[in-house]
């Protein structure tokens, strides 16, 4: 367990470039009975809960995410996102997690990102095609 913290602390950084000290880093899974899924547009609003993955699930998210949080030093135009609290990390951690999961797709996660961070749309793109090569 205090495996995965530290590798959850480590990519979190990494991606958001955040210097504060985390709260827990485990992450706030909302389970749903999900019978039905509606489709949803690119500009549908953010979704608030989502499937919660297992144990092997996490393990590869987490060596995807940090692989992706390595590559994002290598491209000079990335910027990195001002994540200041738990909540902006513990958004951004399950945002990335949809996606990887393909509970959504990068469409709407470039929307949810440049809806909540506007001027990182390069970011938020490079996020998405770099989960694609995972």
């Amino acid at each position: 367990m205090k495996e995965q913290t530290a590798i959850l602390l480590l990519s979190a950084v990494l991606l958001a470039g955040c210097s504060n000290s985390m709260e827990s880093a485990a992450p706030r899974i909302a389970q749903t009975a999900q019978t039905e899924k509606e489709p949803t547009s690119v500009t549908a609003p953010a979704q608030d809960y989502y499937e919660a993955p297992t144990p092997e699930k996490e393990a590869k998210f987490h060596s995807t995410m940090i692989a992706v949080a390595k590559s994002t030093k290598k491209d000079p135009k990335y910027h990195r996102m001002a994540l200041n609290t738990a909540e902006e990390k513990r958004w951004f951690k399950d945002l990335m997690y949809r996606l990887w999961d393909r509970q959504i797709t990068r469409q709407q996660f470039i929307a949810e990102g440049v809806a909540k961070y506007p001027d990182h749309k390069y970011e938020f793109s490079y996020i998405a095609n770099a989960y694609q090569n995972y």
